[in-house]
């Protein structure tokens, strides 16, 4: 390995040679950038685009630490760490402010209630309706009729940032720092044996060769290494999102999970009440099954709802969004939050990888060279846990 100091760079601005280069400026990308970097060697991140337009910037900013189980469980608590470090030095926002599971039913309850029960005490903190009621930034004392909800859990270790600016607050800090550059509009061609480094890499803007490569491009796997994605069957899953002007005095700290989002969840669905649950969404309101729903939502910084969110899955990405499945979403979320009405200021499709394979695809597909794609739509919970365990071998 060679000292932190980047190299002269080519005349496209470019490094000829660094310890480690990351393909792919998400956050998987930077954060096996950042921490690379934070052990002392040189790094390149490119990235095709001109600046972060993917999965990192279409979410909720929720880093869903506490739904996780086993191995994901491991990697967002182990990467948790890393988010409040990153944040308190790059700069971007975060919050500790945790989750709320707001709950409607019996059911929900006790999947709640079996959850806290397999952890250690305080993680989870039950809530009684008024206390949930007083997360969500509503007084029962104003309430003019008895809410739907029976009660909720708070989620003590979840976390928050903004996705709208987090990923180029990050790529920029990174790119200040001297052992790190970052280059958009830059597209990798190609993965070969080096020269003078274990591996080369082609890009549209000249060679690079490196000690260790890591490629993280999410669904764009499919794009760079077709047969290892066949093998994985990467799909992409779309989803309906939605950002909504602030609710008149809503100061909403926690991000706000439902009863679907205990159906998708591994730490949920893993318990014994969870086909109870299950059966009795399908029984009550069929419409979130059948668009694949996640009603969730939070607030950024500036106030604004992030709203959503359905699912569907397909080797390539429809661009079309169907109207009342954004209507499905919007009601409920409406009622969790006792208003009449949400005033929606953008639509977007989300996208991420996904795989009945597994969570997760870690694959050598050239000399050096390293894929590591999140194929869940748990990329900003897990990334630099992964980051982490995958930068452990560089020293």
């Amino acid at each position: 390995m060679t000292t932190p100091n980047l190299p002269a760079e080519s005349v496209t601005g470019l490094p000829s040679a660094v310890d480690v280069l990351v393909v792919g400026a998400g956050i998987v990308g930077l954060a096996h950038a950042a921490l690379t970097a934070d052990r002392g060697l040189s790094v390149a991140v490119v990235d095709r685009d001109h600046h972060a337009v993917g999965a990192s910037i279409r979410n909720f900013g929720h880093c869903c630490v506490t739904a996780q189980t086993g191995e994901l469980y491991q990697l967002a608590m182990t990467g948790r760490k890393h988010w409040l470090d990153f944040s308190a030095r790059a700069g971007f926002w975060s919050s500790e402010a945790g989750a709320v599971v707001a709950a409607r039913t019996a059911t929900e309850l006790r999947v709640l209630h079996e959850l806290a029960e397999s952890r250690e005490p305080g993680q989870i903190v039950l809530l009684s309706t008024e206390e949930t009621l007083a997360r969500l930034g509503r007084q029962p004392e104003d309430e003019e009729s008895p809410s739907s909800l029976a009660g909720g859990a708070w989620l003590r270790d979840d976390l928050r940032v903004d996705p709208r600016t987090t990923v180029s607050t990050l790529a920029a800090w990174l790119d200040s720092r001297g052992d790190v550059s970052v280059h958009w509009n830059t597209t990798a061609l190609g993965f070969t044996a080096g020269s003078t480094r274990a591996a080369r890499v082609q890009t549209s803007r000249g060679v690079v060769e490196a000690d260790r490569v890591f490629v993280c491009v999410g669904h764009d796997v499919d794009v760079l290494f077709p047969a290892l994605a066949e093998r994985h069957r990467i799909e992409r899953c779309t989803l309906h999102m939605a950002s909504a002007e602030r609710p008149a005095g809503l100061d909403l700290q926690p991000a706000v999970l439902t009863a679907t989002s205990m159906l998708r969840y591994g730490a949920f669905t893993e318990l014994p009440s969870a086909p109870a649950l299950l059966a009795e969404v399908q029984a009550n309101d069929p419409a979130l099954l059948e668009i694949g729903a996640n009603v969730m939502f939070t607030q950024r910084p500036d106030g604004t709802l992030l709203v959503g969110d359905s699912h569907h899955y397909g080797k390539s990405a429809a661009p079309f969004l169907q109207e009342p499945t954004t209507d499905v979403l919007l009601d409920r979320i409406q009622d969790v939050l006792g208003l009449e009405s949400l005033t929606v200021k953008e639509r977007w499709q989300g996208i991420y990888a996904s795989s009945d394979v597994g969570p997760l695809l870690l694959a050598e597909v050239a000399p050096a060279v390293t894929v590591a794609s999140v194929t869940a739509g748990i990329g900003m919970t897990v990334s630099f846990g992964l980051a982490e365990r995958n930068t452990a071998a560089l020293l």
